[in-house]
């Protein structure tokens, strides 16, 4: 197996959620020289050197400082996000039923494909947060729950036969998992909080809240005679944070500063403090600038030298479902990366910054392809426009091509994998 897509799939396998994912970053940033910051703390940065700041515990942000200032060479900056479309536990979550049988209460999380989530083998991840020192500095503990402790039976066709031609779901009546039988009464009070002290080894009176997410437990594996899919959850964006990271940590010291930005909650707006739409990125990088002592002049002058690639995939033409793309821009899933464009501005790609993403695509040789909704069909946005918003930066909307966006398990190509990894390394290094 391809030393990337082993790789890719033992971080797929550990970032079960936006908070495991930025963890699973963190622990190859430290394990490859990376200094952690504290927006807190003030910062003394030293050229070539690598750093990192996480925010929410949800987002995260790796940067190399280049030999030159960013106002002689901008910045180059690769963006994509953590988060992908699931269920959150609320609070209050257990609801008891009919012969000892507990569910729990949960929301839909962004926009997933609910069908794919039935009769899953399903677990919970995220974040607890416990009693601290004082109250307004509580402790926080990341929490991945490793065994199948949920799943979403659906109703049984006999029950519904017209299931197959279509159904509408509720999402708080027919999406709530299942969590065990509980026999006594007294064993159904606090059910997930006591599920987790345990795993995290602390008492229950000391957990004063959690967010919590559910997951698919399936591994995520290659798919086709050649083994040339690879299918899992959250893909989308994932693979685009990996191949982001990879692309920073074996880069080499040159004249600009790199940096990747992994934004949380781009599926539900990403308005958020650590979404796009906040000025987290646009302070970081001011940062930057004055650790060589530039002024908000020199900021501008960087973003006007600056590039950005807005990391996040794209729809790959389903051979089932031929009328529902563009006839001339329809992706293909091993074609390569995809450059996205909209008219209506859904994407930050213009015809200047696709054609530099082509040419940073045919200089590293890798191929390359467009995408162009149907125009009776709506599209969606992304990282790129909602960041300029806060920087007025160049950039590129791109992604790789998947199957099923937004299920449960996505599909995607190993070739086109490994070519956004061999661009975004290029982009990086010129």
């Amino acid at each position: 197996m391809n030393t990337y897509i082993k790789s890719l799939i033992e971080f797929l396998d550990s970032s079960v959620c936006n908070f495991c994912a930025v963890e699973t970053v963190k622990n190859q940033l430290n394990a490859n020289g990376y200094k952690e910051l504290k927006f807190s703390d003030s910062w003394t940065l030293e050229k070539n050197g690598k750093y990192y700041v996480t925010k929410n515990d949800s987002a995260i942000f790796a940067f190399v400082l280049g030999d030159k200032s960013p106002a002689e060479t901008g910045f180059k900056i690769i963006a994509a996000h953590s988060d992908s479309p699931c269920f959150r536990v609320k609070p209050n979550a257990e609801i008891k039923s009919e012969k000892g049988v507990v569910k729990l209460n949960t929301e839909v999380y962004g926009g997933p494909i609910l069908y794919t989530w039935f009769d899953r083998p399903l677990s919970v991840a995220g974040r607890v947060i416990l009693k601290g020192k004082d109250v307004l500095n509580p402790i926080t503990r990341i929490i991945k729950v490793d065994r199948p402790i949920l799943l979403i039976p659906h109703l049984a066709i006999h029950f519904n036969r017209s299931v197959n031609d279509g159904n509408h779901l509720s999402k708080q009546k027919d999406m709530l998992p299942v969590i065990g039988i509980f026999n006594e009464i007294a064993e159904k009070d606090n059910i997930l909080l006591n599920t987790i002290a345990n795993e995290l080894s602390v008492s229950i009176d000391d957990i004063l809240d959690f967010d919590l997410l559910v997951y698919d437990t399936q591994k995520a594996g290659l798919v086709g005679l050649h083994e040339e899919f690879i299918s899992s959850g959250r893909l989308d964006d994932l693979s685009m944070v990996h191949a982001s990271l990879m692309a920073l940590l074996e880069g080499t010291d040159t004249n600009s500063t790199r940096i990747i930005a992994i934004f949380d909650n781009e599926e539900t707006g990403s308005g958020t403090k650590q979404g796009a739409a906040s000025p987290v990125l646009k302070n970081i990088m001011k940062r930057i600038c004055r650790n060589y002592n530039d002024n908000s002049e020199e900021f501008m002058r960087a973003l006007s030298k600056s590039f950005m690639i807005s990391a996040d995939n794209a729809h790959a033409f389903h051979p089932n479902y031929a009328e529902k793309y563009d006839p001339t821009n329809h992706p293909s899933i091993g074609g390569g990366p995809v450059i996205k464009i909209n008219a209506n501005c859904k994407y930050m790609t213009d015809a200047h910054s696709a054609a530099i993403f082509r040419s940073l695509c045919e200089a590293s040789g890798s191929p390359y392809q467009y995408f162009v909704n149907h125009s009776d069909v709506a599209g969606g946005s992304t990282l790129g426009n909602i960041l300029t918003s806060q920087i007025d930066i160049e950039g590129v909307d791109v992604g790789n091509a998947l199957w099923a966006m937004h299920s449960v398990r996505e599909t995607g190509s190993v070739e086109d994998h490994c070519n956004m990894i061999k661009v975004m390394k290029y982009f990086f290094s010129c």
